[in-house]
């Protein structure tokens, strides 16, 4: 049973059936997409329940008392935190591996996208600051460099000819990028002649079966970040 609405404070459990993937998520978070991402590059069998994360079930938070998507649930395992699910379903699900078999690969790839974390940071602050502060804006560029030269190093994907996982980590902030030009004319969070090689690259990840079934495009991001700036969050927005 997969389910496309949210599930606010007062809905009941949706039943589980034995032996069947259930991923908790939200539609538009970009740390459930990761794993919503891994699950689609593998062709694996799951169903969904959404979660209003502004009026969480109580037992959604008995599966995670911090009360954040995405969770893994099936029979008697429960695990959430994007990284930590995606792991877990690629060792679980071996084929179409997307973590790096070497060792050091993995450890490299590890490297980069502990970097990553700056460049959330600063795309959650430019949008904050309505792309006005520009220290901000150069803050996230600077972020983003050693992406620029990693993808021109590695080849088509950070995994060289075919998408690894860190592919899918970084992706779903980079498909949110024209949401800032959309709502702050003037302002591009990405520019071609700065980052081709980025560019590059997120033109080739569009056209992914994995993210074309996970992805909005961008006036669908930027409705819903309206309607979560206002402070009501529309988790359905467009069922």
């Amino acid at each position: 049973m997969s389910t496309l609405k949210s599930h606010s404070k007062d809905s009941k459990l949706p039943a589980l059936t034995p032996g069947k993937l259930r991923l908790y998520s939200m539609r538009f978070c970009p740390f459930a997409q990761r794993t919503r991402l891994v699950l689609a590059h593998k062709k694996i069998e799951f169903e969904t329940v959404n979660v209003d994360l502004k009026s969480k079930p109580d037992w959604f938070l008995d599966r995670n008392p911090l009360g954040l998507v995405p969770v893994l649930e099936q029979d008697d395992k429960v695990l959430y935190e994007s990284v930590i699910t995606c792991d877990y379903l690629d060792d679980v699900y071996p084929d179409n591996k997307l973590n790096p078999s070497d060792p050091y690969q993995q450890a490299r790839d590890r490297i980069l996208f502990e970097l990553y974390g700056k460049v959330v940071t600063n795309y959650y602050g430019t949008l904050r600051s309505q792309g006005k502060d520009k220290e901000v804006l150069e803050n996230l560029w600077k972020s983003m460099e050693p992406f620029e030269k990693a993808i021109k190093e590695r080849g088509t994907y950070f995994g060289g000819d075919k998408p690894t996982m860190i592919d899918y980590f970084i992706w779903p902030w980079f498909e949110r990028m024209g949401v800032v030009s959309v709502m702050m004319p003037g302002v591009d969070l990405m520019p071609a002649e700065k980052f081709p090689n980025l560019t590059a690259w997120v033109e080739v990840m569009k056209s992914l079966p994995a993210v074309k079934e996970t992805m909005f495009d961008t006036p669908t991001h930027v409705s819903f970040y309206k309607s979560y700036a206002a402070g009501k969050p529309n988790y359905d927005l467009g069922l």
